[in-house]
């Protein structure tokens, strides 16, 4: 599992930030991405990567700023005529089936692949055997989601080790034995596969909020996240503009990261104000807070780990 920036900046493209859009690598979990929110040329963007359009299986837009959405038609076009044929599925706010339906239907865009439009409430807006996806509302000008995405505990590792060293050969039965199944040997002995595999690994938790203020819904998302990616549009001392502006500053993401006791903090959202020899002072000011912080960067990747 991996967060890769394919935008970073706030409001407008920059030369060296262009507007918002992650995307979570989940490769070897299911052998897909999913994008968080789309502005304009992510699919510019994802050309100087090796993301496969045809990967992205899903994409969740947090709030209907132009920012965060311009990009989404040109991309779905796109995949299509790149020879996407899987289904894709986008979530957002209300309003959000009208903008894309319209935008292609004035178009003449035609897919070919089924496209599925979910405007989301509050709550559990997907869920299979592998993951969860949370969605709340945070204090943006118009409704701004973040979503708490939530990998699902996978069993333990086989300790096959102990089971040749028990007179168990190597074979299908190891299959067997990981996935839970107690299995009678043909001398009758019966392998009690709690013995031999290990406690299940915690499934890990990734939080990527839109844009909002300092909140307590912020917080609740990213309780215990291992990766919590936060806005951060302004430096510390511009919280009133931040306020004014329904955006957060570079100590308010620590401060959340802190309550919410997180693994690791990333900074994005950042505002073209800052030139590239503020961003480490940006990064710093967070730092003071909460020390495992990291500021985001236009093609920057970071692995989720196993705490």
């Amino acid at each position: 599992m991996k967060a890769f920036f394919l935008g970073t900046g706030a409001g407008v493209p920059a030369k060296l930030r262009n507007v918002t859009s992650i995307a979570l690598k989940l490769l070897e979990e299911r052998g897909a991405i999913w994008l968080f929110d789309c502005g304009e040329a992510t699919q510019h963007q994802i050309l100087h990567t090796s993301i496969k359009p045809r990967r992205i299986e899903k994409v969740f837009i947090t709030h209907l700023h132009g920012d965060h959405l311009y990009g989404l038609p040109g991309f779905l076009s796109s995949r299509s005529f790149q020879g996407g044929t899987s289904p894709v599925t986008v979530y957002g706010p209300k309003g959000l089936k009208d903008y894309i339906n319209i935008s292609l239907t004035i178009s003449q865009t035609y897919l070919k692949y089924p496209l599925k439009i979910v405007e989301i409430e509050e709550g559990i807006i997907f869920e299979d055997d592998q993951f969860t996806v949370e969605a709340k509302l945070l204090e943006h000008g118009i409704p701004s989601y973040g979503y708490r995405v939530v990998e699902k505990n996978l069993p333990g590792t086989l300790m096959a080790d102990k089971l040749i060293a028990d007179g168990i050969k190597p074979g299908p039965i190891f299959k067997r034995i990981k996935a839970g199944e107690a299995v009678t040997l043909d001398d009758g002995t019966v392998i009690d596969p709690a013995r031999y595999v290990g406690p299940d690994q915690k499934g890990r938790i990734v939080t990527i909020l839109g844009d909002t203020r300092i909140c307590q819904a912020a917080i609740n998302l990213a309780q215990q996240a291992d990766l919590l990616i936060h806005e951060a549009t302004f430096a510390s001392g511009e919280e009133e503009m931040a306020y004014e502006y329904f955006h957060s500053t570079t100590t308010q993401a620590a401060e959340v990261a802190n309550q919410a006791d997180v693994h690791q903090l990333c900074l994005t959202h950042i505002s073209s104000r800052y030139e590239p020899s503020h961003w480490p002072t940006l990064e710093e000011e967070a730092c003071t807070l909460f020390p495992r912080t990291v500021i985001a960067e236009d093609f920057k990747e970071i692995e989720v780990l196993r705490r």
